[in-house]
């Protein structure tokens, strides 16, 4: 491991001097978040995350599955269907203190008119002429969890591969890693996830060559090949079981994000850290029928003279039936006022064996 981090430290540094650039809200489509469940929280699941969907908030939290196979599924939209954001995934359990997870996510908005030949040599306006192109972002997690011998304690691993596609125009690669840390003692549950824990990388390739007559027209500059840094963030959380009655109990979680990025619109920022704080909560009913609430988007906007401090409420549901949990939530990206609140739907499902086939002999 030492070896390891030996090398991630000297390709950063080497990195640094190719044109590196730190930048604020980077692989931003990665702070979406998947799963109806957690977005009816407002993302407030970093202690409380127990299921396939570990694998992205806190890789830790695979170590508290149910079954050996978990699989999961999204789709979402936003801004009124331009946007989609689509997730896979699964996760297998290793003997009885290890888990192996895998989540695949896409946000992009398709079929885009590219208009640049729209005007033939002649002159002419030619319809024929307009192609159409995709500007998408994709992300590949590999995740790892393994039980610590202290009882209660889990930590996970991520290792994140990603693809930034602007049609022929430009295209990144990056990868980085995620550090989670889960801990259960008696009804309190505390979890921990360093996301980009080395500080992840996208190196930016750039096709100019149709752009460039436009970008010296409206004096814009020219992009060349960049490398691009996200810079890592972490996010602690507290939750707490409640018993109701017999039948109902209760959930609630108090997760904090801290960025390292530079000044964002959240509830308290700096120069250095910006600190923006989200709550969930969770109603169980017999462990069949859950109803979700949570708060975030927290921010001190600025208004003239003054700041007003702006918040974004989420509400949602879920049942599950045997292995099969089907959760639904109502729920923002960002600022009521950008866009629209969206309908999200998810499903998951657990099993223990894989189907096998049975061979007829005579």
């Amino acid at each position: 491991m030492p070896k390891i981090l030996t090398l991630f430290f000297i390709i950063f540094s080497f990195l640094f001097k190719v044109q590196a650039q730190i930048r604020v809200y980077s692989n931003e489509f990665l702070s979406i978040g998947i799963g109806a469940k957690a977005l009816g929280m407002s993302n407030a699941v970093v202690a409380s995350s127990d299921d396939v969907y570990s694998g992205f908030w806190n890789p830790a939290g695979l170590n508290f599955i149910q079954n050996n196979y978990e699989i999961a599924a999204m789709h979402s939209e936003y801004f009124a269907g331009i946007a989609k954001f689509d997730y896979l995934g699964t996760a297998y359990k290793i003997g009885d203190s290890a888990v192996l997870a895998g989540s695949f996510i896409r946000f992009g908005i398709d079929n885009i008119p590219n208009t640049l030949e729209l005007i033939d040599e002649n002159g002419n306006i030619d319809y024929n002429r307009i192609t159409y192109f995709s500007v998408a972002d994709w992300a590949f997690i590999l995740s790892y969890a393994k039980k610590s011998t202290i009882p209660g304690l889990s930590y996970g691993v991520n290792t994140k591969i990603i693809f930034r596609n602007q049609g022929k125009f430009a295209k990144a690669f990056g990868f980085g890693f995620d550090v989670g840390l889960k801990y259960n003692k008696g009804k309190w549950l505390f979890g921990a996830n360093l996301k980009d824990a080395t500080s992840t990388f996208n190196a930016w390739f750039y096709n100019t060559e149709k752009l460039e007559d436009v970008f010296i027209r409206t004096g814009n500059d020219i992009p060349s090949n960049s490398l691009e840094i996200t810079m890592p963030e972490l996010i602690v959380g507290t939750a707490r079981n409640f018993k109701l009655s017999d039948k109902f109990s209760l959930r609630p979680e108090i997760d904090i994000d801290l960025s390292f990025d530079g000044k964002k619109y959240v509830l308290l920022s700096t120069k250095t850290v910006s600190i923006d704080p989200y709550f969930g909560a969770e109603l169980n009913f017999k462990n069949i029928i859950f109803f979700r609430t949570g708060i975030g988007n927290i921010a001190q906007i600025p208004d003239f003279d003054k700041k007003r401090i702006n918040f974004q409420p989420s509400i949602g549901a879920g049942i599950h039936i045997y292995n099969l949990k089907l959760d639904y939530a109502l729920t923002d990206i960002g600022d009521q006022s950008v866009a629209l609140y969206s309908n999200i739907f998810s499903l998951s499902y657990g099993f223990n064996k894989l189907p096998t086939k049975k061979i007829e002999t005579k």
